[in-house]
C-alpha cells in the first residue's frame, strides 16, 4: 500500500523538527549514558570512598598528640619562666594573612606553627603575675577535660544522652549552693554577658506574659534599675532585648560603690506614677571595677514589695559562695528570682563557661520552649529525655562546657576551691595594706572581695599611671589593667588566678614604685 506523506509525517514541517529534536535528544542522552558506563569508578568515585578525616596512620598520629599534651603541660608547669605577654613584632600579624588553604598540611608542622606564632603571644592569664581583668588561670584538669570533651563532640541542646546528666547535675550543685528551690533551672552559656541578657528576657517574660515573645513590647512601657557601677552587658542586654537602654534607670552609688536603695525606691515611684511598669532590678554581686557587692536582702525587700524581677550579675563574685568567709557578704543572694555568673573566673574552670540560674524554671522555659518538628520530643530513642536545654535558651547547638566544670569540682572538690577564693581575698587585703603604708601610692577605693584600685601620687597623676600601667604589661611579669574610680584613673589589680603569690604582689608594688620614681625624674626604668 502507498504511503502518504501525511502519514510518515516527512512531509509535515513541524513534525520533521519534532523527529530531529527526538533523535538529538535520543543520541545526547545515549552519549551520557555510555560515557558514565565507561567510567563506574568516576560515578561512585565520592559515594564508595574510605576516605575520612581520620588520620591514615593512627600510630603517628598518637605520637603527634602526645608531643602537643605535653608540650601544653610543660607550659603550665613553667608558667613563671615565661614572660606573661610580649607584644607581637612589626609585622608579624601579616602571618595570619595567608588565603584558606586547599591542601592538607602535617598536623606536626601545623603544632609547630601554634607553639611558635600563637603560644608566646596569648593573653597572658594563665600566668601567676596576671591582675590585669577578672579572668581566671584555668588548670591541668579542666584542660584535659576539654580535650575529653571535644573527642565526644557533644550537642547539649538536647535529646538522651548522658552529657545531658551531667549538666544537670552541677545545675542541682548551683541550686543548692545558693538556696533556690527545686523548681530552679539553668543552663551553660558562654558567658555573664549573655547570662544577663537571658535574665532581661525572663523578666520580660514574667512582668509581660510568653506574648511578648510574638507581640514585642510597646516602647517606654517597662523600666529596669541598675547602679552605675554595673557591668556594662546589663545596658547592653536591654539594647539588644528590644527593650531599650532608655528603658534602663542608672542608679547612684555610695562610697562602697552600692546601689543607693532610696534612690532606687525615688525612681520606681516616678516611673510608676508615669504610667510604667517596673520590670526589673540587676544588682551587682561584685562589681567589675571594684568589687562591690549591693545590699542584696535590701533590694529583695524592695523587689518583693514592688513585684519587680531581681536579677544579680555575679560574674564572678556569686561563686563565693563556696567560702565561708566571703558567703555572709552574698546575704540574700537565694532571694534573687536570677543569678548569673562564670565559672571561668573563680571557679577556675578553662573560657568559657557561663552559668544562668532561674528560680522559677517554668518561665525561663516558656522565654524559649518552641515545638518545630525537627525538634519533636519522644517518650524513646534518641529523642528522649524530659529536660533539653534549648528550651531554657537562645542556643540549639551547644557545646559540652559542664564536663570541665564537673571535672574541675570532682578533682579538686569545692572546699578547696572555697579556700582559693578565700586566698585571693585574703591577698587583696594585703595588697592595700602594702598600697596604704607606702606614701608614694594611694588607695582609690575600698577593698571588699579580691579588687584593689590603686596609683602612684603626682602632681598629674592620670597620664602617668597610664604610663605605669602600659609599662608594666609590657614588662611581662606583672600585669594589672586601668579603672577610672571617680573621674581619676587607677592601676586595677585584680586577683583572680589561683596561681597568684605574695611575691607577685611585691613585684607589682616594687615595680610600680620603679616606673613612677624614673617617670617623675625623666628616665627609664
Amino acid at each position: 500500500m502507498k504511503r502518504t506523506r501525511g502519514a510518515s509525517g516527512c512531509g509535515d514541517p513541524h513534525n520533521r523538527l519534532a523527529d530531529v529534536t527526538i533523535f538529538n535528544s535520543s543520541s545526547r542522552i545515549l552519549r551520557i549514558l555510555q560515557r558514565i558506563d565507561r567510567y563506574p569508578a568516576q560515578r561512585h568515585r565520592h559515594l564508595s570512598s574510605n576516605e575520612s578525616l581520620d588520620p591514615e596512620d593512627w600510630e603517628t598520629f598518637r605520637a603527634d598528640a602526645h608531643t602537643m599534651l605535653d608540650d601544653m603541660i610543660g607550659y603550665l608547669q613553667h608558667l613563671r619562666d615565661q614572660p606573661l605577654w610580649k607584644p607581637m613584632p612589626v609585622g608579624f600579624r601579616e602571618r595570619f594573612d595567608a588565603p584558606l588553604p586547599a591542601t592538607p598540611s602535617d598536623l606536626a608542622s601545623v603544632h609547630r606553627r601554634f607553639m611558635d606564632e600563637i603560644l608566646p603571644y596569648g593573653g597572658g592569664n594563665p600566668h601567676p603575675g596576671f591582675m590585669g581583668w577578672v579572668q581566671g588561670g584555668g588548670t591541668p584538669v579542666g584542660m584535659i577535660a576539654e580535650m575529653l570533651a571535644a573527642g565526644l563532640n557533644a550537642n547539649l541542646g538536647g535529646r538522651d544522652h548522658a552529657p545531658i546528666e551531667v549538666e544537670r547535675q552541677i545545675l542541682r550543685w548551683v541550686r543548692d549552693l545558693v538556696g533556690f528551690p527545686e523548681t530552679a533551672q539553668g543552663i551553660f552559656v558562654t558567658g555573664t554577658s549573655i547570662a544577663n541578657f537571658i535574665g532581661v528576657l525572663v523578666a520580660r517574660t514574667h512582668a509581660l506574659g510568653a506574648t511578648a515573645r510574638r507581640t514585642g513590647v510597646l516602647a517606654g512601657s517597662i523600666t529596669a534599675y541598675t547602679s552605675a557601677a554595673s557591668h556594662e552587658s546589663v545596658t547592653r542586654a536591654m539594647e539588644m532585648s528590644g527593650i531599650g537602654s532608655d528603658a534602663l534607670r542608672v542608679i547612684p552609688i555610695d562610697d562602697s560603690g552600692r546601689m543607693q536603695l532610696p534612690a532606687l525606691v525615688a525612681s520606681i515611684a516616678a516611673d510608676r506614677a508615669a504610667g510604667r511598669v517596673p520590670f526589673l532590678i540587676a544588682a551587682s554581686a561584685g562589681t567589675v571595677d571594684i568589687g562591690a557587692i549591693d545590699d542584696l536582702s535590701g533590694l529583695a525587700d524592695i523587689a518583693e514589695r514592688e513585684q519587680t524581677w531581681l536579677h544579680v550579675d555575679g560574674a564572678y563574685g556569686a561563686l563565693g559562695m563556696l567560702a565561708p568567709d566571703v558567703a555572709p557578704l552574698l546575704h540574700g543572694i537565694g532571694r534573687a528570682d536570677s543569678i548569673a555568673f562564670d565559672f571561668h573566673k573563680w571557679g577556675q574552670v578553662p573560657y568559657d563557661a557561663g552559668f544562668i540560674m532561674v528560680r522559677d524554671g517554668s518561665i525561663q522555659r516558656d522565654t524559649f520552649a518552641s515545638s518545630p518538628a525537627y525538634l519533636t520530643h519522644d517518650t524513646r530513642g534518641m529523642a528522649a529525655g524530659d529536660w533539653w536545654p534549648c528550651d531554657y535558651g537562645p542556643d540549639l547547638s551547644r557545646s559540652f562546657r559542664a564536663l570541665k566544670t564537673w571535672f574541675t569540682f570532682m578533682v579538686y572538690g569545692s572546699d578547696a576551691l572555697g579556700a582559693t577564693i578565700s586566698r585571693m581575698c585574703a591577698l587583696a587585703r594585703e595588697l592595700a595594706r602594702m598600697v596604704e603604708a607606702n606614701a608614694e601610692l594611694e588607695l582609690l577605693a575600698p577593698v571588699q572581695l579580691n579588687i584593689v584600685c590603686f596609683r602612684y601620687r603626682s602632681d598629674d597623676p592620670n597620664p602617668l599611671n597610664i604610663r605605669i600601667v602600659a609599662d608594666l604589661q609590657e614588662g611581662g611579669v606583672v600585669a594589672p589593667s586601668l579603672t577610672r574610680v571617680r573621674g581619676e584613673v587607677a592601676i586595677r589589680a585584680a586577683i583572680v588566678n589561683h596561681r597568684t603569690e605574695l611575691r607577685d604582689l611585691q613585684s607589682l608594688i616594687r615595680n610600680t614604685l620603679a616606673l613612677g620614681r624614673a617617670a617623675e625624674h625623666g628616665e627609664s626604668a
